[in-house]
């Protein structure tokens, strides 16, 4: 039994498979879900888990090259960005319109639906290099 780290086994496998340039998807409840990546849904009950405790989980792991957000976060849920940004340190994010969002979800490796509530609660992940 694993004991650190990612111990979901379909979030730890995904990211395990990334390469330079693949996206992964952490997003709210309410975000949908295109038929084309996979789906891991983890919603146990509203909040639970938490949209920023999946993400820090995940960058704890996942070599990230940037972020995409969608654009009416920083209106509608400026608390949740500025968190966000907290635990992103230096790395770079993009924001767009929330429609271009989910149209980029459709390219995603995987899409992880948390039990957030937070309206735009979403967030691409771009995969780095280690080296």
């Amino acid at each position: 039994m694993k004991k650190t780290g990612i111990l979901n086994a379909e979030i730890a496998a995904v990211v395990a498979r990334l390469g330079h340039m693949d996206t992964l998807t952490v997003g709210d409840a309410g975000l949908p879900i295109p038929a084309g990546p996979q789906r891991i849904d983890l919603v146990v009950k509203p909040g639970l888990p938490g949209f920023l405790d999946v993400v820090e989980v995940i960058l704890s792991e996942m070599v990230v090259e940037k972020v995409i957000i969608a654009a009416e976060m920083e209106r509608v849920s400026p608390d949740l960005r500025r968190q966000l940004l907290d635990r992103l340190g230096d790395i770079p994010m993009e924001s767009v319109p929330h429609e271009v969002f989910k149209q980029s979800t459709q390219s995603s490796r995987a899409i992880i639906r948390t039990g957030e509530f937070t309206p735009y609660a979403n967030v691409i992940l771009v995969a780095g290099v280690a080296f």
